[in-house]
């Protein structure tokens, strides 16, 4: 059962997401400790100083190999600034690739709640099963919340 605090990180991911320039998708991410302070938070799109252009934006060779995942940009931003995200919740709109679940285990995150959606796109179907089996398989605590 989700709880106001799910839905309010959730919303806050979800207005976080919208900074992202990517045409395509906009995913956030809210990093919260076990007394619920923030401990970071992250969006899709390129590394600092890298041109974000709408051309690189809308061709897919160009820009996979540059974007940084929301889960990872929290990640790395947390790292930063030297902040722990040892036994936290990750709060996230989409659920983690498996990119980004390799991440989210090795920072020592303990749950991650994401939004209910049915609107993956299919390249994307097979790629989400395996990393929700690899975050189970590491003791990650998942949750799915219905969200508007």
């Amino acid at each position: 059962m989700s709880s106001k605090w799910d839905v309010r990180f959730l919303e806050l991911a979800d207005h976080i997401s919208s900074w992202s320039k990517d045409p395509s998708t906009k995913v956030g991410c809210v990093v919260v400790g076990a007394d619920r302070e923030i401990r970071s938070t992250g969006f899709n799109g390129f590394p600092r100083g890298i041109e974000d252009s709408l051309e690189r934006l809308t061709d897919r060779e160009q820009k996979y190999p540059l974007i940084c995942h929301a889960e990872e940009n929290a990640i790395m931003h947390a790292a930063r600034i030297g902040i722990s995200l040892k036994d936290c919740t990750a709060y996230v709109t989409w659920p983690p690739c498996t990119r980004c679940a390799r991440s989210l285990i090795q920072a020592g995150i303990v749950e991650v709640v994401y939004t209910e959606t049915n609107n993956i796109p299919e390249r994307w179907q097979e790629d989400f099963i395996r990393s929700i089996n690899m975050m189970k398989e590491a003791g990650i605590k998942l949750r799915t919340i219905e969200f508007e």
